[in-house]
């Protein structure tokens, strides 16, 4: 099935919000460095936005949060293993480059460091098997690149990045990853994330089928996590921050059942950030989800009215993020910032390989 490509014009919503709001104090130690041994044996914090307490489970019992007229939507998006290191052809001289999303033509936009070794023209080699050569210099200094490589060997860029690659890890985790499958989510397919969509990490593929065998619905979308989602906001109003786009689509099978299951009186429940901006970037003002392929530049914070999303599985993200504004655009802001403030008090672990909140 080709989808219609349809460019997302997201409106901003007028706020008094400054991004100071939405900082919080984090002792270092409660950074998670590595996944939970058991993924659905991690903590889940559940957010009721009727009632004043929260409640302290284990994943798994996510299961008891979920009526049979309900469906999950994830994100099926695979990370690739985008960070190469390698030497630049001039003078032998370390260079490494991220790739961030592919553009037409075979071309990759990329970060590179450091970026006086990578003018336009510029080439490197990375693990003796793959040729970069610089394009163009984009908005914000980073680099698109042409890559070179043995078609007879590989037969795409993925099996090459398989090869060299390594996984793009957030700065905040420095322990060296074991497994690039702990980076992963179990039902990951489409090859194109610079980064995790770190809720759906949670889930096995037992747990998974027995939310199915409950009745409850499930559905993959897709967006490409690049890391204009992490990128801080370096602007005192919220509204001013510029958010980059990312590349998403939705088919026609998954739309019809989230708009089927949404008009019986289910809840459509967001696996995560990411399938919650595809939800609400997808969705018409009536609350029905269209396929599409599509980029999307949507920023949600408080005062942002809620489309096709009714709940939320998502992880504890870092101070004044744009993931921090989105949850507390679903559940509100006073109500997720002393949640956060619980979670630090018990020690729940934050950010990627963190624990999970779930807000009904």
């Amino acid at each position: 099935m080709e989808l219609k490509h349809t460019e997302i014009v997201n409106e901003r919503t007028k706020t008094d919000l400054k991004t100071s709001d939405f900082y919080y104090e984090l002792p270092e130690q409660l950074i998670a460095q590595s996944p939970s041994e058991v993924r659905d044996m991690c903590r889940l914090m559940v957010v009721d936005r009727k009632e004043e307490e929260t409640a302290h489970k284990i994943f798994r019992d996510i299961i008891d949060y979920l009526d049979p007229r309900d469906m999950l939507v994830v994100n099926s998006s695979k990370v690739i293993p985008a960070r190469l290191l390698g030497k630049t052809n001039k003078t032998g001289s370390d260079m490494e480059l991220l790739l961030l999303r592919a553009l037409e033509g075979g071309e990759w936009e990329t970060l590179v460091r450091p970026g006086k070794r990578a003018k336009e023209g510029a080439s490197f080699t990375f693990g003796g098997i793959l040729r970069a050569t610089v394009t163009s210099i984009v908005e914000g200094g980073n680099r698109t690149v042409k890559f070179e490589y043995d078609t007879d060997k590989y037969k795409n860029i993925y099996e090459v990045l398989d090869k060299i690659g390594n996984m793009p890890l957030p700065p905040y985790i420095t322990k060296k990853l074991e497994n690039k499958n702990d980076y992963q989510t179990v039902y990951a397919k489409t090859e194109g994330s610079a980064a995790a969509p770190t809720a759906g990490l949670h889930f096995t593929e037992e747990l998974l089928e027995k939310i199915k065998a409950k009745g409850v619905g499930y559905g993959e979308v897709t967006l490409h996590v690049g890391l204009g989602t992490f990128r801080p906001v370096k602007v005192d109003k919220i509204e001013d921050h510029l958010m980059h786009g990312e590349y998403f689509f939705v088919t026609d099978e998954v739309a019809e059942e989230i708009n089927r299951r949404r008009a019986a009186g289910g809840r459509i429940i967001a696996v995560g950030t990411t399938s919650c901006r595809v939800l609400e970037s997808a969705s018409d003002d009536n609350g029905i989800v269209h396929s599409m392929s599509a980029e999307t530049g949507i920023f949600i914070y408080p005062g942002y009215k809620f489309k096709a999303t009714d709940a939320l599985i998502t992880n504890f993200h870092l101070p004044e993020s744009t993931l921090l504004m989105l949850v507390s655009a679903l559940a509100g802001k006073e109500k997720i910032m002393n949640a956060y403030e619980e979670a630090v008090e018990q020690k729940y672990r934050f950010f990627s390989f963190g624990d999970a909140m779930l807000i009904v």
